[in-house]
């Protein structure tokens, strides 16, 4: 078993290290795709928190906290909510997109990590409680 969860833990890393470069590269506009001038600025300050919040979660993760597992479901299912929003409600194209592809990809690793979270969260140091 700890094989299978040290398996999970470093591909959440990757990803989460992944996602910090893909949003920052979305900041800095260095990413072709990436959020347009028509997102709404909500959505671009979510999208902007990502460039933290996904190399946080990749850290924790990496010193095995249980904060980084938790801090890891809510960031992926809110991102593919956030790609679903962008690609489907605010997206004109018709069809299958790069964005769309995307959505589809984070929402698969959202129901991963969260389906995988019972197996993983043992194994995962958690805070001391205070006396």
């Amino acid at each position: 078993m700890p094989g299978r969860v040290r398996v999970v833990v470093i591909a959440a890393v990757g990803v989460f290290a992944y996602g910090g470069i893909v949003h920052l590269g979305d900041l800095l506009g260095v990413r072709p795709g990436g959020p347009g001038p028509s997102v709404p600025g909500w959505l671009m300050v979510y999208f902007t928190s990502l460039t933290v919040l996904d190399p946080l979660a990749a850290l924790l993760l990496a010193l095995r906290r249980i904060e980084g597992l938790l801090l890891g479901c809510v960031v992926l299912a809110s991102d593919a909510a956030a790609n679903g929003y962008a690609n489907y409600v605010l997206g004109t194209a018709a069809g299958i997109t790069p964005g769309r592809i995307g959505q589809a990809v984070v929402t698969v690793l959202a129901v991963a990590l969260i389906a995988a979270a019972p197996m993983v969260a043992p194994w995962l140091h958690r805070p001391e409680r205070a006396g």
